[in-house]
């Protein structure tokens, strides 16, 4: 983190001094900048080549680095306005139209502005990534023999191994293909399996990604409620019966975003009752790994419980590590395993070698089962934190549910005040999102996990992507703030 900071204060300080040489100007040596700013050569060599990357200093090699020539002045704006016609005029055949809306995704990639608390990220605090162990792998993988070369179009064999055995069951390596991310994975699993305007079962609320995916790729999300113990099984059959689909999307296992793990009586249902309307279900597996340390035993996930090829798994790395270390795995069997094959060449080719043998190298060693019981316990001690600070400071908010994994809580939101005075219908956690962010602290709304209209106003609350506990009391200080101000 230090040096981070280091190349990018050098690099701030260059660039405000490029202004002393006149354009194809040669800078100080990389010697003189060390010695002038106290730094290491790594440290002035990065910074150089940030600015480089910028466009203001060009190097070469053997003579030193030198201001850029000026770039020419930009042209004016050409007029797009043709393109509103293009995009839209072969849209009147589709039988659901394909809107690419990225906003669900958007709210829990997005840094939010300095200051600000974030409780809406998706992904691990960088002080609960494993960087040294993920570094460490990469560099040994890198001078792992033939690592640069063009890997298996399925994916490394030992890799597939070490997800196939993950799953358990009789699933083998034969049947995992490695994927780019778990987004990636269920991209290429609902193209596989549903042509566009077919109905997709979802679970109601559930991930705003595969919304955003299903709807991009024309299909037609219905939602089937889920409760404390999961995707509700008889709501589930009707649904399979009204609508004829053909594929049921879930996650089983610490549902985003309701935290609900499928009770050990509806999980053969739900297989039992695909398998009788002849679909697939397609597990997203994603935080399995995210398991907080008080949590009971865990359920094998559905993949390893059937023999049919009724489920296509999706497994990941991601949630457990970084953001950037985007390797997955898809599990079929039978025909559907070659079409997804196909569509994954034809999307991507594969999953560049580097990265699977990093990811070889991570998982086999010893900094790996350290890492997952680290993360295990401070997991939980941050969903207690906020949980404890959300019933003291907030009893209006209601927390139906407390997870014993993964990263978030999901709660519902007041009614409202007063009469007919509704702070918060259906539709309205917009009103406490935008007063949260004022206060200083980002939450993500409810409305974009629901693929109809929401029952009621709810928010969800990362406590992952804070730096700790600390955070985590400030922020809920801030919500209680924010809340006054609408309610």
């Amino acid at each position: 983190m230090q040096e981070r900071s280091s190349v990018g204060e050098l690099a701030n300080r260059l660039r405000q001094e490029l202004n002393r040489y006149s354009p194809g100007g040669k800078l100080p040596s990389s010697r003189v900048l060390v010695e002038r700013f106290r730094v290491s050569p790594v440290t002035v060599s990065r910074a150089l080549a940030q600015l480089v990357a910028e466009g203001l200093v060009v190097t070469r090699p053997g003579a030193g680095a030198y201001r850029a020539e000026a770039r020419p002045a930009s042209t004016t704006a050409g007029d797009t306005s043709w393109q509103e016609v293009a995009l839209s005029a072969n849209g009147a055949a589709d039988l659901v139209p394909r809107t690419v809306n990225a906003d669900g995704v958007v709210v829990s990639l997005a840094a939010p502005p300095p200051g600000v608390i974030e409780f809406n990220g998706g992904y691990l605090h960088p002080s609960l990534q494993p960087e040294g162990a993920m570094a460490a792998a990469l560099s040994r993988a890198g001078r792992r023999p033939g690592a640069w070369g063009r890997p298996h179009l399925d994916g490394l064999p030992e890799l597939r191994e070490w997800f196939a055995r993950g799953i358990g069951g009789a699933v083998t390596a034969a049947e995992v293909l490695i994927t780019a991310g778990g987004q990636a994975a269920l991209t290429t699993a609902l193209r596989a399996l549903a042509p566009p305007g077919a109905p997709v079962l979802v679970e109601s609320p559930t991930y705003p990604g595969m919304l955003a995916i299903a709807r991009a790729a024309g299909l037609r999300p219905v939602p089937v409620p889920v409760d404390a113990d999961g995707v509700r099984t008889p709501l589930l059959a009707d649904a399979f019966r009204a609508t004829g689909a053909r594929v049921f999307v879930c996650q089983p296992l610490f549902q985003n975003p309701t935290g609900a793990v499928l009770a050990p009586g509806r999980r053969a249902e739900v297989l039992r009752i695909a398998r009788e309307a002849g679909a697939f279900v397609v597990e997203d597996d994603f935080v399995r790994r995210l398991v907080h340390e008080d949590a009971a035993p865990l359920p094998r996930p559905l993949a390893a419980e059937d023999p049919d090829g009724v489920v296509v798994h999706v497994g990941s790395l991601t949630k457990a590590t970084s953001p950037s270390f985007r390797v997955s795995a898809l599990a079929a069997r039978g025909p559907v395993l070659e079409r997804l094959r196909a569509i994954q060449i034809v999307d991507t080719f594969f999953v560049p070698r580097p990265l699977q043998e990093a990811a070889l190298e991570l998982v086999g060693s010893p900094a790996w089962p350290r890492h997952l019981r680290a993360v295990s316990t401070e997991l939980r001690i941050r969903r207690d934190a906020m949980t404890s600070a959300l019933l003291t400071a907030l009893p209006q908010l209601s927390l139906p549910h407390i997870p014993s994994g993964g990263y978030h809580l999901w709660l519902r939101l007041p009614d409202g005040t007063g009469g007919t005075s509704q702070a918060f219908g259906s539709g309205g956690d917009s009103a406490f999102v935008a007063a949260a962010l004022r206060a200083g602290v980002a939450i993500t709304p409810g409305r974009p996990y629901f693929s109809a209209e929401p029952p009621a106003a709810h928010v969800r609350l990362s406590f992952a992507a804070v730096a700790g506990v600390g955070e985590i009391g400030e922020g809920v200080r801030r919500l209680r703030t924010a809340l006054d101000t609408v309610v």
